[in-house]
């Protein structure tokens, strides 16, 4: 069988795209479908879209397919036609980026997971059967001035953190699997009330509309494509954007902007900030929001004591954390609850 890996790594494959003479389109697509032996289509997506030179990130499961992928221009209808050779795939709604970009993904990985999007539900939790009323952006705009409306993020806390609709409830959550109970909990006094969700492509909405019906709730609603639709069909219908900030994305972007403001701080000094980054210490790789001042103060790191890490030879610091390691195990706190993550910013640079 051929192998379904690329070994190359990231400084290799940046240069491969370099070397490019065409633009690439950023897109995304989801569908709840099932999949009898996702590891059948994994192999052979695989092998089609690698052929081509197609990027991204495509997880596959027995309830559907989530993925996000980066094609060159010229390969867009190729791409088309590769989804459409497999029934499960055929006439997907495709979310196209806000904003495109060549370096979006780096290379192609296709996983099999046990779900696409892990919400830690049973089976009879939810039924995908029953979900949300899907409303457009002029829709969902209508809906949230009516004053029965409880607007919720789908999100993770440190997604709604750079971005969120006007007056939408934001819970503190760092994952979806978190998040199910915490929104239910908090709209518990709800359920006759209007319930405007969103995310950032439509996939968790799916799950999330689908887990209030079964709990009862009788108005459950949800922004069709997402924010990144939204973006798309207030520019193209000349509506008013309600949307403020910037829309976090999973890709090496990490967000693309919907308006101007700036709505978040630096996680470091406290400025106006919306830059994610991650920890350039890899042993410690925390997701934080950084400015650039503070980006070249501690050179991409989230504190002093990481910047002295980093600043050491690369085999000093593979040695370091190999050490480490075996005397306590090393916790990276990937993104953590908001609350948490300034705290252990606070502690590891006292002189911040």
């Amino acid at each position: 069988m051929r192998n379904l890996l690329n070994r190359k790594n990231k400084e290799q494959l940046i240069e491969d795209l370099k070397t490019e003479k065409f633009d690439r389109i950023t897109c995304s697509f989801y569908r709840y479908i099932n999949i009898s032996e996702p590891e059948v289509l994994r192999d052979e997506l695989y092998i089609k879209l690698s052929k081509h030179k197609i990027l991204g990130r495509i997880y596959i499961a027995k309830e559907g397919i989530n993925a996000q992928v980066s094609v060159q221009k010229p390969k867009w209808k190729k791409f088309i036609e590769i989804l459409d050779t497999f029934d499960a795939l055929r006439d997907l709604r495709l979310n196209h980026a806000i904003k495109h970009s060549n370096y979006s993904f780096f290379k192609l990985i296709i996983k099999v997971k046990h779900k696409i999007v892990a919400d830690g539900l049973k089976d009879d939790d939810i039924n995908l059967k029953k979900t949300g009323k899907h409303l457009s952006a002029k829709e969902f705009n209508e809906a949230m001035d009516d004053t029965n409306s409880v607007i919720i993020d789908i999100r993770n806390y440190y997604e709604s953190e750079v971005g969120h609709f006007q007056k939408a409830i934001c819970p503190e959550a760092e994952t979806f699997k978190e998040l199910l109970p915490v929104v239910k909990n908090m709209l518990k006094d709800s359920k006759n009330k209007k319930i405007l969700m969103y995310c950032t492509g439509g996939i968790r909405c799916e799950k999330a509309s689908s887990y209030l019906i079964k709990n009862n709730f009788k108005d459950v609603n949800q922004l069709e494509g997402g924010i990144i639709s939204y973006k798309h069909q207030v520019e193209n219908q000349n509506l008013e954007c309600k949307f403020k900030g910037k829309n976090f994305v999973f890709d090496s972007r990490m967000g693309e902007n919907v308006t101007s403001e700036i709505i978040s701080q630096c996680h470091q000094c406290s400025n106006p900030s919306n830059h994610h980054t991650n920890c350039n210490n890899q042993a410690c790789h925390i997701l934080f929001i950084q400015c650039k001042s503070c980006q070249n103060k501690f050179m991409g790191c989230c504190s002093r004591e990481c910047t002295e890490i980093a600043s050491l030879p690369i085999e000093e610091q593979k040695l370091l954390r190999k050490e480490l390691s075996k005397a306590a195990p090393l916790k990276k706190f990937a993104k953590g609850t908001k609350p948490r993550l300034k705290e252990i910013i606070k502690n590891k640079s006292r002189s911040i």
